[in-house]
């Protein structure tokens, strides 16, 4: 339902609700119209009378008016509209005999909260924001597999973020792994718990290089398009996300043209950018997390005993490398704009099975631990002499569940 049809459906709800506010909310028994208060109850069969249409006529204007109040106070409500010319009356005292009944005013609260309840609604810039990370922390436990550091990073990242009520710079955070490890997977959950919208909320961008910046010879033009676009969703979102899905793809001067948006604030921007958050999905870095998780299951050791510290100090000296990313030749590194690299690791065998489990489980569909078995061998898995890391990590694993419907 669009803005331009709401004002005559709010505009009668919020006349039915004067009507019945002024016949007096919670009455009992013969209920009587506020005309009636002054030419006394119509007899049955009892003609109109001059006074009496005049007395009706003034109290229809008068509730006309009002309910125009009261769509004015809605607006500023839920659309921030209206509210200048609001203060401005306040500022100069109310006009006599009017104000908003508090009966009224708890039923426009209501109209509010049901408006924004399927639509967005910046009450304070906040864009349908929840932050819900209790529910991040226990769908991340419940849902991505074998990522023990990816998930304890995130978590603590997030929320030390959105809990802090003046960070100093923009949270960044950069995930490294081989494909269907999770990446993108972490990334949707994220924003499917910090805005109520998920994905499709007004406060989240999502670039893919190779789709949203294909041609490196128009990439003075993708800077331009792309810092609007920040700069546009920062101005009127107080919690923004950018998301960009394989960022070793994205041109080194892409890279350098959205530093400032993730440097630390400077006072002379016109634009907090402070509360703003950038992920970047890359699988650079993979097969140098893989060689780790692979040197620890020859020692013997679990891999719940690689750390963060190990793993990160690998990526730094793997981005640091002259190569053909962006990563390599951009500020990101050199100026630590990069707050936390989030490591995931290969997915073995039963982390697969596990996905697999969900995927039947996403689809309603009864599954049997052979089945689970089925799909998993279905893989790849590498190395040749180990088999023991699934090449294409969980990708896919929902596509071949079709083999075992009916």
């Amino acid at each position: 339902m669009g803005r331009g049809r709401l004002p005559a459906l709010l505009g009668l709800a919020c006349s039915l609700l004067l009507l019945r506010g002024s016949r007096g909310l919670g009455s009992r028994g013969t209920t009587r119209w506020p005309w009636e208060e002054e030419q006394g109850p119509m007899a049955e069969g009892e003609p109109w009378s001059g006074a009496r249409y005049e007395a009706v006529k003034k109290h229809l204007g008068a509730v006309g008016a009002l309910s125009k109040q009261y769509w004015q106070y809605l607006t500023c409500k839920v659309w921030q509209e209206g509210c200048e010319e609001e203060e401005e009356e306040e500022e100069s005292g109310p006009s006599p005999g009017w104000g908003l009944p508090l009966v009224g005013q708890d039923y426009l609260e209501i109209l509010s909260a049901w408006y924004c309840s399927f639509s967005e609604c910046c009450q304070t810039g906040d864009c349908r924001v929840v932050n819900n990370i209790t529910g991040l922390a226990a769908d991340l436990s419940g849902q991505l597999h074998g990522q023990h550091l990816a998930k304890e990073v995130v978590i603590q990242a997030v929320q030390g973020f959105v809990q802090t009520p003046q960070p100093e710079k923009a949270l960044v955070l950069s995930f490294h792994g081989w494909s269907g490890t999770g990446k993108n997977f972490v990334a949707r959950m994220v924003a499917s718990h910090l805005y109520r919208d998920g994905l499709k909320s007004e406060c989240v961008r999502l670039f893919i290089s190779l789709f949203h910046f294909p041609h490196h010879m128009y990439v003075d033009s993708y800077k331009a398009q792309l810092k609007n676009q920040i700069s546009e969703t920062a101005q009127s979102c107080k919690q923004p996300l950018f998301i960009f899905d394989e960022a070793e793809k994205l041109h080194f001067s892409l890279l350098d043209a959205i530093k400032p948006f993730m440097a630390p604030y400077d006072k002379k921007s016109k634009v907090d950018y402070r509360r703003s958050i950038f992920l970047f999905l890359s699988n650079l870095g993979g097969n140098t997390i893989n060689e780790v998780a692979l040197d620890f299951w020859r020692a013997g050791r679990a891999r719940e005993e690689i750390s963060k510290e190990l793993l990160e100090q690998r990526l730094r000296m793997e981005l640091q490398e002259p190569a053909e990313n962006g990563y390599a030749h951009s500020h990101l590194l050199r100026e630590n704009l990069i707050d936390f690299f989030v490591p995931f690791l290969p997915l073995e065998y039963h982390h697969v099975k596990l996905c697999a489990r969900d995927a039947f489980l996403a689809r309603g569909l009864p599954y049997t631990e052979a089945a689970l078995d089925e799909v998993a061998r279905m893989m790849v898995f590498v190395p040749k002499e180990e088999k023991l890391f699934s090449a294409q990590g969980c990708k896919s694993v929902s596509q071949r569940i079709n083999y075992f419907l009916p």
